[in-house]
């Protein structure tokens, strides 16, 4: 049984890792509002004048409309061919299974540097020139491994008498599929585009591979800071855009990975 000085010590290193976590993500969104062009603590004043030039800033407009287009394309990719894969290897059996599943969840395991190296080798060979498909290509080969292990993790936890029922009930394979599988899968789906949209928006290793001359909103701030100069500012807003489309999307993708999608009170 614990002893409450074991859930004290449980809740304290908790609170530990909880701020070692997050202290220097709160601190670069509180830099986005420091109305002094150097980093320094503590803050002596606050201004949203950065907020305005960032705006104003083309660069930064275009690589922010270049990340979301990249994330939105590679998610509905990932959306289609991981749930179309889920189902393939949780409905049939057949010979290279395991293969299968193995092959959607490397690259996901892989790291980033080496996806990007062969996937820009690949481009290279078969001579496409680098633009926002081959980017779109590059996220969706790891989009794919969230789609595919939400949709697979959902369909298992799903009871097949539910379409048994449905059949029996004289509905066909696209009615079972509309008012029954769908549903069921909803949560899911949503879930998993969330995950995959917040993953590809903050890749950067990937996209330096398969971007050519194009620059996303986290290759921009990547060059920013290494250029460094009066951009600075502008880059802790950038970062700030970066954090808030990438946690409001896992946050919600939480919520709905908790609902079963089985049963909902009316």
């Amino acid at each position: 049984m614990r002893t409450n000085g074991s859930r004290v010590a449980l809740g304290v290193w908790t609170g530990l890792v909880t701020v070692f976590l997050l202290f220097p993500i709160v601190l670069i969104m509180v830099y986005a509002f420091n109305k002094a062009t150097v980093q320094s603590w503590p803050i002596t004043g606050f201004s949203i004048k950065w907020f305005t030039k960032a705006w104003h800033n083309q660069e930064i407009r275009d690589a922010l409309w270049l990340s979301l287009k990249a994330g939105l394309l590679s998610t509905g990719i990932a959306i289609l061919l991981g749930t179309a894969a889920a189902f393939a290897v949780h409905r049939f059996r057949f010979f290279g299974r395991e293969v299968v599943s193995f092959v959607l969840i490397l690259p996901l395991a892989l790291p980033g540097i080496v996806t990007g190296m062969a996937l820009n080798s690949s481009f290279t060979v078969a001579g496409i020139d680098l633009s926002l498909w081959t980017i779109v290509v590059g996220h969706a080969t790891f989009c794919i491994v969230i789609v595919y292990n939400n949709a697979l993790a959902r369909l298992r936890r799903t009871q097949s008498s539910l379409v048994e029922a449905s059949m029996d009930l004289g509905a066909d394979g696209w009615q079972t599929f509309r008012f029954v599988t769908l549903p069921v899968m909803s949560t899911a789906l949503v879930s998993g585009a969330l995950l995959a949209f917040a993953l590809s928006f903050d890749e950067v290793i990937v996209t330096y591979f398969t971007a050519g001359a194009q620059n996303t909103l986290p290759l921009w701030i990547l060059g920013a800071i290494r250029h460094g100069g009066s951009t600075l500012p502008q880059v802790n807003v950038a970062v700030l855009v970066v954090i808030l489309l990438t946690l409001i999307p896992v946050a919600i993708s939480v919520r709905f990975a908790r609902d079963t999608g089985v049963l909902r009170r009316r």
